[in-house]
């Protein structure tokens, strides 16, 4: 089993960066289910995890970010929650090099909890519970519920999989800057995050999307003043942007991306990635100035 405090004592581990855009890169048409890849070209979703791999990621998360039932449900795909979580841990298990590691992704439902929403926390719990079996049955070796904005959703999540395997759980949760601080869509802010965290004993944690590098350091610093589990960082390549095309882009390339991987070191990220915009190119980088700083971690 993965132990995150024996892989992350003095060195930086690496994750990969975003998987939606290495699938519409891959020709994934828009509004097409990005799981159902799992079943009609897996091949193309093998050749991304690859491509991470080959780029220097210790560990890649599946194709599954949005593989819930209650997110598959807009595709009339809920049915095959379990089928399609399987496949996405099969998929990345069969390109797993040596001494490499496939994380299951869980995202949000994309919808809002009562009182704001219709879901409840039961509900949530039974639309997370298929996709965390189907991942662990596929052969996962650690699970990351990811881009939480709701404290009552990530522990639904946390719930759903800690009731189906013992395999380690990250968990990471997206905020804004306001004027009162680092807070989540839903007003949770770190310190309530990070206590919920210890008081179930996540094994590692922290921030991904929404902000960029540069804004994600002080973000990270603020963490590590409260706890001393391994933090997680994946920020957003830079701000999306529409081409000349009609179609969207991040504008934050690979070379500026990764000038800011000291500070995050610094500022105490241990597990490192990339999320909405970064690319193998992205992740190729942050490994050239980890190897660069790997004498220098304390």
């Amino acid at each position: 089993m993965i132990d995150i405090r024996s892989l992350t004592g003095k060195k930086i581990f690496l994750l990969d960066g975003a998987i939606g855009t290495e699938l519409f890169r891959a020709g994934l048409p828009s509004g097409h289910c990005p799981e159902a890849w799992n079943l009609e070209e897996p091949e193309k979703v093998a050749a991304i995890h690859r491509s991470y791999f080959e780029a220097g990621s210790r560990a890649v998360l599946t194709n599954s970010f949005g593989g819930n039932a209650v997110k598959l449900f807009r595709y009339e795909l809920q049915d095959k929650a379990y089928e399609l979580n399987f496949q996405a841990a099969r998929i990345a298990r069969s390109v797993c090099p040596p001494g490499c590691f496939v994380g299951g992704s869980i995202g949000p439902s994309g919808k809002f909890l009562q009182p704001v929403g219709e879901l409840t926390e039961d509900r949530l719990y039974e639309a997370f519970r298929p996709q965390a079996e189907g991942l662990a049955a596929g052969g996962v070796d650690f699970f990351l519920i990811e881009t939480q904005y709701d404290l009552r959703e990530a522990l639904a999540a946390l719930r759903a999989v800690r009731d189906t395997t013992p395999l380690p759980v990250w968990v990471t949760m997206t905020f804004s800057l306001t004027k009162r601080g680092y807070f989540t869509i839903m007003g949770v802010s770190p310190e309530v995050f990070i206590r919920a965290m210890e008081e179930k004993a996540v094994e590692a944690f922290g921030a991904n999307c929404t902000l960029n590098p540069a804004g994600m350091v002080e973000l990270i610093k603020q963490m590590c003043r409260l706890t001393s589990t391994p933090l997680i960082v994946q920020p957003n390549a830079g701000q999306p942007r529409l081409g000349e095309d009609g179609s969207a882009y991040y504008d934050q390339g690979p070379e500026e991306f990764a000038r800011y991987v000291p500070e995050l070191i610094q500022a105490g990220a241990r597990i490192i990635g990339g999320c909405c915009g970064t690319t193998p190119e992205h992740i190729k980088k942050i490994a050239e100035k980890i190897s660069l700083l790997s004498d220098k971690i304390d």
